[in-house]
This record gives C-alpha cells, sequence and structure tokens, in this order.
C-alpha cells in the first residue's frame, strides 16, 4: 500500500532515509498518489505523470536564474505504472523552483507531441514563478516554472457558511479592475488586498456571496496588442496556465512559497463578515491554444490526452479559445477533482462557477453525454458534498444547455433565458408578459422542481459579458471599437435600449428614464424566485462607454469609477440597490416556498392588470406575480405583490383581494417622481385600484390592519382620483 506524503506530517525526518544519489543529491522514490510538490520531513516529494512518455528529468533552478542547476532524471524503478515520484533531500524551499522535461514520441497525427528541449510547467504547480509583476512579460526561454508552497495557513474554528443558495445575492466582480482606479482610495488598488479594503462597502450594499472572475494564473501578456497607443492585454483572465495556483499579480507583495497567504485572508474576512466566496472556474480550455499555440505544461505532457483532437490530431475548438480541455478523459477528470478540492480545503472556497461548462458534458470525440462522469462525480464527491455548483450551461460550439443540463439537483445554472427575456420585457418589447411572469417565478417551465429542486436558476441582467447596467439603458449597439477588431467582436443581440439617445448625455428627460429603468431591473431581479446576482458597479451607474466585450482593456474602461457614487444621480441608484437587498432579505417568500399560507394563496401566482388573469396577449406589456406563504421563523404570513409595466402608458391596476385585517402598502414605486421606496413604517396604504405608471415597477406587501399605525396613501399626480 502506497503512503501519502500527508501522511509523514509527524514523521520524525530520520525516518525518511536517502536511498540514492542522482547529480549530487539524495533521493528516493517518493510518494505516487500526491501529484505535485510537496514538502515533507527532510525534503520535497515530487510526483507527475505521463503515460506517452519515455522518459523525465526534474529541473531544479535558482530563483529566476536562466539555466537549472540540477537536472535529476527519474530512475525506471522511481516510476509505476504512468505516474513518477522522487524524493529529493536537502533543498532549501525557499531558494529554488522547479519544472520538468519529457522526453517521447512526436507525431502529430497521433496527437503526440513530446519535446524534450520544451520547460513544462506541473500541470499540478501550486504557484507559477515569473507572473508576479501584472503587465511583464514571462521570458519565454524560461517557460514557465512551479514553487513549492507552504501549507501552513491558519483557518481557525471556522466552517463552511452554508447559505442557502436561494439566500444568497451574488456580486460578480473582477478582482483587479475592482479598485484599480484612483478613485477606490484603497491602499493596495488592484489587489487581493484592495479588495478586502472593500468589504464594509460590501455589507452596506447588502450583497453576500462575491464571483470572482478567474483567479487561477493565466498570463495578461499572452496576446498583448497595441491598438491606438493603448496597450491590450489578456485582463479578464479567461485562459489559464495553472488550474491549482492563485494569480500572483493580484497580490500586493511578492510572497515567495507562500502563494495565496493574501487570498486565503481575503477569503477568511469575508466569510467572518458573512459573505461567501465564488471561483469562477476555466476547465475548458488552456492558454495552450491550438496546434500554433505554445507548448508550456499539458501538450508536452500528454497532448491526446489533456485535449479533444480530431482523427487528424488537430483540436477541437468547442471554447472558442483554440482548444478544448479533454474533461471526461478519467486523468482528465482526476486532475479537476484533486483541483476542486484543493480549492476547498486550501482556500475554503463556498461556490464554484464554471466557465462554458457544457463542454465539461461532452465526450472525447466532443459528442454531449447524456450522464457525463465528470459531472456526476462532481456532484457527489464527498469533499465537495457542501460546495455549491453553478454552470454557464452553454459553450462556443453551439451546445446550449439552460434548463437541461446534468444536475442530480446539484448543479445551478447561469439562466441565459432570464437575462434574454427580462431585458425584451423591461425595454418594452410586445408579447413578453406570460414569459416575463415564468423567469419572475423561478423559470418552472425550465427547472422542474420534481427534478431540479427550487434552486436551480441564478438570475442576472447583467454579467462581465456584454453591457453594465447603465450601458444596457445607454445604448441600442456596442461600441467595441477600442478592442482593435473593428467593432466584429461581442455580441450583436444586447436587448438593450438608449432611451432615445446613444451614448452620454446631459438631457435631464433621457437621464431620468434611465434611472428609472435601473430601478425597475433592481426590483425585478431583486423580487424573482432565483437567486440573483448583478455586476459589480451596476449599484451606482458604472459604465463602459458601450463596450460590451472589454475583455483586453485593463483601463479606465474597465475599472470601476468610484467617484461616481458622489454624483447625487448615481447615489440615488446606490441607495435603491441598498433598498432593494434589504427588501429581499426580509420576505422568504420571495425567495423560496414557505409553509403553506393560511389564507389559501398559492407559493407564486401570476396576474394581470385583473387579478388572477396573466396578460398572454401580443399586445400585453404587464406582468404581476404574487409570492406568499406562512413564514416559521417569525410566525408570519409573507405577501408580497409585484408588478410591471413595460409599456410607455399607464394602466389602472387592481390588486387582488386580501382577508379582512389585511391591506396592500406599498415598499416600491419607481414611477413615483417624489419617492420610489418607503421605511417598513412608513409605507403607504395602497387602494384596490390604483394607477401603475408608464415603464414602472410597484412592489406591494400584504400586512394585517392596525388602525393606529395606518398611513393613508399620499396624494400625488399618478394617483389622484383613485381611491
Amino acid at each position: 500500500m502506497t503512503s501519502h506524503a500527508s501522511d509523514l506530517v509527524s514523521v520524525p525526518a530520520h525516518q525518511l532515509k536517502p536511498l540514492d544519489v542522482i547529480n549530487g543529491f539524495q533521493v528516493r522514490p517518493g510518494f505516487f498518489r500526491d501529484f505535485g510538490a510537496t514538502i515533507i520531513p527532510g525534503g520535497v516529494n515530487f510526483t507527475v505523470q505521463s503515460h506517452g512518455a519515455d522518459s523525465i528529468e526534474l529541473l531544479l533552478f535558482h530563483r529566476e536564474a536562466e539555466e537549472p542547476f540540477a537536472e535529476l532524471k527519474f530512475p525506471e524503478n522511481y516510476r509505476i505504472g504512468f505516474a513518477y515520484s522522487m524524493i529529493v533531500f536537502g533543498l532549501d524551499v525557499e531558494e529554488f523552483e522547479y519544472a520538468y522535461r519529457v522526453d517521447g514520441p512526436y507525431d502529430e497525427k497521433r496527437g503526440l507531441r513530446f519535446d524534450r528541449t520544451k520547460i513544462l510547467l506541473d500541470p499540478y504547480a501550486r504557484a507559477v514563478t515569473g507572473q508576479s509583476r501584472w503587465g511583464h512579460k514571462n521570458n519565454a526561454q524560461h517557460g514557465y516554472r512551479a514553487r513549492v508552497v507552504r501549507s501552513n495557513f491558519d483557518w481557525g474554528k471556522e466552517k463552511n457558511s452554508q447559505i442557502p443558495m436561494e439566500d444568497l445575492i451574488i456580486y460578480e466582480l473582477h478582482v483587479r479592475g475592482f479598485t484599480k482606479d484612483p478613485s477606490s482610495g484603497t491602499d493596495c488598488p488592484g489587489t487581493f488586498h484592495g479588495l478586502q479594503e472593500k468589504i464594509p462597502y460590501l455589507k452596506k450594499l447588502g450583497i453576500n456571496a462575491v464571483e470572482l472572475m478567474p483567479v487561477f494564473e493565466f498570463d495578461e501578456m499572452r496576446d498583448a496588442r497595441l491598438i491606438d497607443e493603448n496597450q491590450l492585454l489578456d485582463y479578464w483572465g479567461y485562459n489559464p496556465v495553472s488550474f491549482f495556483a492563485p494569480n500572483t499579480s493580484y497580490c500586493s507583495s511578492v510572497e515567495y512559497n507562500r502563494e495565496g497567504m493574501e487570498l486565503k485572508n481575503m477569503i477568511k474576512e469575508l466569510h467572518d463578515n458573512g459573505i461567501e466566496v465564488i471561483l469562477d472556474v476555466v476547465f475548458n480550455h488552456t492558454a495552450e491554444g491550438n496546434e500554433l499555440g505554445p507548448c508550456f505544461s499539458f501538450k508536452g505532457f500528454d497532448n491526446n490526452i489533456y485535449y479533444m483532437l480530431t482523427p487528424e490530431g488537430k483540436y477541437y475548438n468547442f471554447s472558442g479559445c483554440g482548444n478544448t480541455l479533454n474533461c471526461n478523459h478519467p486523468v482528465v477528470q482526476e486532475m479537476i477533482l484533486d483541483c476542486l478540492r484543493y480549492w476547498v480545503i486550501e482556500y475554503r472556497v463556498d461556490v464554484f462557477r464554471f466557465d462554458l461548462a457544457s463542454i465539461l458534458g461532452r465526450n472525447e470525440d466532443g459528442v454531449p453525454m447524456n450522464q457525463p462522469p465528470l459531472l456526476r462525480n462532481l456532484a457527489f464527491d464527498s469533499i465537495l458534498g457542501n460546495v455549491k455548483l453553478i454552470a454557464e450551461a452553454w459553450d462556443a460550439g453551439g451546445l446550449y444547455q439552460v434548463g437541461s443540463f446534468p444536475s442530480w439537483k446539484r448543479w445551478a445554472e447561469w439562466n441565459g433565458r432570464y437575462r434574454d427575456d427580462m431585458r425584451c420585457f423591461l425595454k418594452g418589447d410586445p408579447g413578453m408578459a406570460r414569459i416575463a411572469a415564468q423567469r419572475m417565478t423561478g423559470s418552472p417551465d425550465l427547472y422542474d422542481p420534481v427534478y431540479r429542486g427550487g434552486n436551480a436558476s441564478v438570475n442576472f441582467l447583467t454579467c462581465h459579458d456584454g453591457f453594465t447596467l447603465y450601458d444596457l439603458y445607454s445604448y441600442n449597439e456596442k461600441h467595441n471599437e477600442a478592442n482593435g477588431w473593428g467593432n466584429t467582436d461581442g455580441y450583436n443581440d444586447n436587448n438593450s435600449w438608449n432611451c432615445g439617445v446613444e451614448g452620454e448625455t446631459d438631457d435631464p428627460g433621457v437621464l431620468s428614464l434611465r434611472m428609472k429603468m435601473i430601478k425597475n431591473a433592481c426590483t425585478v431581479l431583486m423580487c424573482s424566485r432565483g437567486t440573483p446576482m448583478f455586476l459589480s458597479g451596476d449599484e451606482f451607474g458604472d459604465t463602459r462607454y458601450g463596450n460590451n466585450n472589454p475583455y483586453c482593456q485593463d483601463n479606465e474602461i474597465s475599472w470601476l469609477d468610484w467617484s461616481l457614487l458622489d454624483r447625487k444621480w448615481n447615489r440615488e441608484i446606490f441607495d435603491f440597490f441598498c433598498y432593494m437587498t434589504a427588501f429581499r432579505k426580509e420576505h422568504p417568500a420571495v425567495r423560496r416556498d414557505l409553509e403553506p399560507s393560511y389564507m389559501g394563496l398559492p407559493s407564486t401566482s401570476l396576474h394581470g392588470l385583473t387579478p388572477w388573469e396573466p396578460e398572454g396577449s401580443e399586445n400585453a406589456y404587464v406582468s404581476c406575480v404574487l409570492f406568499a406563504g406562512y413564514d416559521e421563523d417569525t410566525e408570519k404570513e409573507d405577501l408580497v405583490y409585484v408588478a410591471v409595466n413595460a409599456h410607455w402608458h399607464a394602466s389602472e391596476l387592481t390588486l387582488p383581494d386580501l382577508p379582512d385585517g389585511w391591506i396592500w402598502k406599498i415598499a416600491v414605486n419607481t414611477g413615483d417622481s417624489k419617492q420610489q421606496t418607503f421605511r417598513r413604517d412608513q409605507m403607504p396604504l395602497a387602494g384596490k385600484n390604483l394607477l401603475l405608471g408608464e415603464r414602472s415597477v410597484i412592489v406591494f406587501v400584504g400586512e394585517k390592519l392596525n388602525l393606529s399605525v395606518e398611513s393613508p396613501m399620499p396624494e400625488t399626480s399618478e394617483n389622484r382620483g383613485l381611491f
């Protein structure tokens, strides 16, 4: 039986005795089940695998040195099956970097690309060297190298928070862009520490989960270009170099052999403040690209295993990035599982969002599978048992699985249909009212609760990919000229509306309408069944100036402009978002099925201008939803009625009848020109009939009548004469 290196924590160093000497270094066979490089008593264990190699050499470098100071070829008896393992004694882990050379046959038609001249990065590397300075090109002659990482972070008595999926309010952000602009006021802009400095702001906003765009190590200089004297980089990071290593350029200082400490400190403080951490993970491709791309790791170890290849040895490209990871090959499956377990154990990550997740369900020849073993194994893995799994349920090869992603009641999905349908509805497209009601009630037409549970839909109107919420109502067309592709990149079907003027304007009427549209979108998102997610900066009207694909823009286009919060218009949007996140938390009936209402009301029901008669015609622009149930925690009935008018004319709305002693009060009215939100103790009373303003949303709360605190509906031009 083979031991794990982790079994040796308490073993005295003198019990691990060298058995051989290679090039002056004392060595012995290592621990074959522990891939990567692991510190053990007296030395370092190196384990790597290749199914097609003839031989493998371990290369040891002094920090940043040109040439290795040692080349240690694995002896044949240091190989079991396809695994190579060696303990090297006496290494100072602070002073060396390591890489591999792999020798074997080269035959492109058979998918074999072994090349002994290449310096290869360990696929299980916990830290990558030469990447710590953002915007500085890695020496191509060096290749990528790895460092050994100490695992000694003290998490204290922390345990997983396990906030229920339906209770999450997700805030998607880019670690660098979140605080890089000087207006952020942080001591360490553009870093994990800079994000940590903003935790009080996140708490005030009311979110309880941050979704970090890729923090796996990537090389932002890989496709660097100069366009109109602007340096364009691989800014977003959706081109992974190493799956196990954090992006060291997001650190405020170099962490030799302690890579990940700043990220862990950030995660711990987020947890201490009730905020979960979601990693956007990219297992669909790597930065090695296609047959014209570099060979720095996976290609050189087992190209025909790690990538999907055509019968001619070319690369299938379901990712749109040159290659496709062969996720359902047993070796790649094992690596992905090991990787996610590592991030959960070492970094205490709460949730994973899988980029282009439909690729994870393709067979080795690219054909979609009915029961993909990787997705099933992720769903039932013990270490990942309390981790939430979110799929971007499509890929660049045309496979679109929103509503049909294999789930085992464990997988949630980015609901792309919610985004598209609700954008169309809110901007006033005809015939969308009935579909909008489905989206607001958790998309039961897509996610049958019997098969998917009640938490499958992650609702969003904006994300990193596409317009910001401000731009959604400021631009009819994308404006991606700065990307250097002649405005041909990015989506054309944005379902946006500029409210009458393309781009920036001083027209007060247009600005007022845009603000109302943003508030409408926020209200509907926070009052929809499912898990809401919005893009950082949406809460104060951040803009990308119409660029809907700023993947390469490491500048003011992508960086959040925190000075916007100093402007009255933008601060009003921020305050509205804070109100709506608090409102959602206060009303469990919106978030999930409660105990049956004592009033006999269903958990969710659809309505129109007339109660219990949902609008279904092509000319329908009004959609109303009632959420109801008994909350055992508060021992109260919870009734929330959401009325949305996407039309450019107001309509008279009739509210559903309530039992004697119950009344409707107004919590939100985006059509009220004087006040849109109301404190609980100041919510105005609503009559049986009232005016639902043009392009506006009203949210009503059912309450027991209390004559001593009853507040009448203030008479305004919007409601005069309707009571």
